[in-house]
């Protein structure tokens, strides 16, 4: 049986780890690197660093911060935010990231999921898509980019066929709607798209509970859960999420097994 994983987001804007609710009313609440080096001791099975203002502010990503980061923790390690090119891939790579996350440039330029495939592996490249519930859309949810200001065209199900058709390697799929709500996230978005692709989910958004995550593993079909303000607020630890998930039938890694 496939473990599922637990994966830590941290979304970065000026260098500090900040948080809001569905993209709205930021905070700043610490130092990305020291947070990384923490959640790594926790026992967390993967990190995600959000570069969140890099699209909006047309700027390559904190090259820095990223590099500093990657020091900190052994473990797989993505980076997105504003990565528009095969350079700017290389670069994060370069800084120690082993996965790229390609969300707002990808819908602006879906070829580079197929040139980034091609030239680093399938593996690397990961879908970051923010989707927002939308009655008019086919599967009922609208893609939204540059950190969910814009809408698109693309219906979430087409899209995240078309990203694995062109070469994406895994999905982390967040839900404006839930996105820092800690309600739950949101299972039949999750469910659908997991269902309708051959490669990895990670369900991002709303977790505010063990249960959630439970949920979201075995109703949702993902095959890996992102947290952020459960674990950032102390309101959980990793140990305290992966010992419920054991005890509640759903496998995970517990000291590196």
């Amino acid at each position: 049986m496939f473990k599922k994983r637990i994966v830590v987001c941290l979304d970065v804007r000026n260098g500090k780890t900040t948080k809001g609710i569905k993209f709205q009313g930021n905070i700043d609440i610490g130092d990305p690197v020291e947070m990384a080096a923490k959640y790594y001791k926790e026992g967390i099975d993967e990190l995600v660093f959000y570069d969140i203002t890099a699209s909006n502010e047309k700027r390559g990503i904190m090259l820095d911060v990223v590099s500093k980061v990657a020091k900190e923790i052994f473990i797989p390690f993505c980076v997105g935010g504003g990565l528009g090119s095969l350079e700017d891939i290389k670069k994060v790579i370069g800084a120690g990231a082993e996965k790229v996350s390609l969300n707002s440039q990808a819908v602006k330029n879906p070829t580079i999921i197929e040139q980034g495939a091609n030239l680093f592996g399938a593996q690397c490249i990961v879908l970051g898509m923010d989707a927002l519930r939308d009655t008019s859309m086919p599967s009922g949810y609208r893609v939204v980019i540059n950190g969910g200001r814009t809408q698109t065209k693309w219906d979430a199900l087409a899209w995240a066929k078309h990203a694995e058709s062109l070469g994406a390697g895994e999905i982390v799929l967040n839900s404006i709607d839930a996105d820092g709500t800690k309600s739950g996230y949101e299972v039949n978005l999750t469910r659908m798209i997991s269902e309708n692709v051959g490669i990895p989910v990670v369900a991002s958004g709303g977790a505010g509970k063990p249960e959630h995550l439970r949920e979201i593993l075995t109703e949702g079909k993902a095959d890996a859960a992102l947290v952020a303000s459960m674990v950032h607020y102390n309101e959980y630890s990793i140990p305290t999420i992966k010992n419920y998930l054991n005890e509640h039938d759903v496998s995970v890694r517990i000291d590196g097994y």
